[in-house]
């Protein structure tokens, strides 16, 4: 018979503090500047996230945007309070 583990909310919140750890290190610059305005398509590839993610984040306002004509654009300074908010 397999063994069940049990995962607890303290598990999933520690899981979730050491996920964006971990992608604000992948998303800080590397020796460059980094653009100051992103596309849907790089923030999406940055975080790896669905586009519906990223439209969830639009709606519920936990990432600012600004949108030129049918294009939305993200500054990148707000994607990174955005990790370091829910890292906390």
């Amino acid at each position: 018979m397999a063994a069940i583990d049990i995962v607890t909310k303290e598990d999933l919140e520690l899981f979730k503090q050491d996920l964006i750890r971990e992608l604000s290190i992948i998303i800080k610059p590397q020796n460059h500047d980094p653009k100051q305005w992103l596309r849907s398509v790089e923030v999406r590839k940055l975080l790896h996230i669905s586009p519906g993610t990223l439209q969830n984040f639009r709606i519920s306002g936990t990432l600012a945007f600004t949108k030129v004509g049918s294009i939305f654009f993200y500054k990148y300074d707000d994607i990174l309070k955005v990790l370091e908010k829910k890292g906390q």
